[in-house]
């Protein structure tokens, strides 16, 4: 069943409740979350009119408080993030039920493009770096929750980072005629996949690619999205490929890129907002803003209505692949930006 059929319209009407109601559950069960409410002048019985309406956090708060809406006796999984900023990691805390949510959104907006059966699978990256299952990093819980909707796995990379061309090779021998599945983050599908297949004239057209990651490492070799997806078709024959947003700070919600690419699009029960980032207001298609993505299924945590430290834009809507809203990333918010947008806060939370 498609996670991907809800207008804009049906959004509104049937998000709307839920996050409101979700919000209130937030402030009843998280202390910091309610102190943060408050101290914007945000009354208990506030009334929200649309999506956009709703009270967002800055996504670094998660790098600086602890905030959860579960006793600590119930956490059952506490995630961390790359703390790459300077500003340490995020703390994500689970209790069992939205551990059990965000696997099973994962896997049906995933299905959208996966279809139902587990398929043989190439992951560009090293099986040691899911070898510490005590303390994973985002890219280790990444490739692990990938991992779950394929079979056989195949890791391109050998123990010493470097790729493994025969154990490609004999993975295309063996499963190459059929569908099969690749995943990997962006800059390492390019120089340990693309580079690769073309220099040993790999044939990768009956794979579907997911891939994630900024594309900062790859804008300096002067590889954008559609020059990824042109060289991936001509050099290996691979034309399915579907890029993805989403972060560990709402686990299970990804922004999924459609079939005809250089779109992003939102899961039945997600959505997006680009806000103009000096008056907050909502910003309409086409004028790029700073991404905030709301998600139903943070209830463990207040993470249903995040504001992030990216930079977008809103290309169009009800109009592309699936109806809502679709929106393209453009890069990261300048550090300065990106305090400034949580210095908001600071002194709320304190």
């Amino acid at each position: 069943m498609s996670v991907f059929t809800r207008s804009r319209a049906d959004r509104e009407a049937l998000l709307l409740p839920e996050l409101a109601d979700l919000t209130a559950h937030h402030r009843a069960n998280s202390e910091g979350y309610e102190r943060i409410l408050a101290s914007l002048g945000i009354e208990p019985s506030a009334s929200f009119g649309s999506i956009a309406d709703l009270p967002w956090l800055p996504v670094r708060m998660f790098k600086t408080h602890d905030l959860k809406s579960v006793p600590d006796s119930e956490v059952f999984k506490t995630l961390t993030s790359s703390g790459t900023t300077g500003a340490g990691a995020s703390r994500i805390y689970l209790d069992k039920e939205a551990a059990g949510a965000q696997t099973k959104q994962l896997g049906a907006t995933l299905q959208e493009v996966l279809g139902g059966e587990r398929l043989p699978m190439l992951m560009v990256d090293t099986i040691g770096i899911i070898k510490n299952r005590r303390s994973f990093s985002a890219r280790g819980a990444g490739v692990l929750g990938m991992a779950n909707f394929g079979r056989k796995h195949t890791y391109v990379l050998d123990e010493n980072d470097q790729p493994d061309v025969e154990a490609v090779k004999k993975f295309l021998a063996e499963y190459g005629d059929k569908p099969f599945l690749i995943f990997g983050f962006t800059f390492m599908v390019w120089q340990y996949l693309y580079e690769v297949a073309r220099d040993h004239g790999l044939d990768l057209s009956n794979g579907t690619l997911i891939h994630s990651g900024g594309w900062k490492k790859l804008i300096d070799r002067a590889v954008d999205n559609t020059e990824f997806r042109r060289r991936f078709k001509e050099d290996t024959g691979l034309t399915r490929i579907h890029n993805y947003y989403g972060m560990i700070e709402q686990i299970g919600t990804v922004f999924l890129e459609g079939p005809s690419g250089n779109s992003l699009y939102c899961p039945d029960f997600a959505d997006v907002v680009i806000r103009n980032p000096e008056t907050w207001a909502e910003q309409p298609v086409g004028e790029p803003g700073v991404i905030e993505v709301v998600s139903t299924l943070p209830r463990s945590y207040p993470g249903h209505v995040l504001l992030t430290e990216d930079l977008g834009v809103c290309n169009g809507i009800d109009d592309g692949d699936w109806p809502g809203k679709h929106f393209s990333v453009l890069g990261r918010l300048p550090k300065a930006e990106a305090r400034g947008c949580s210095d908001t806060f600071s002194g709320a939370a304190a």
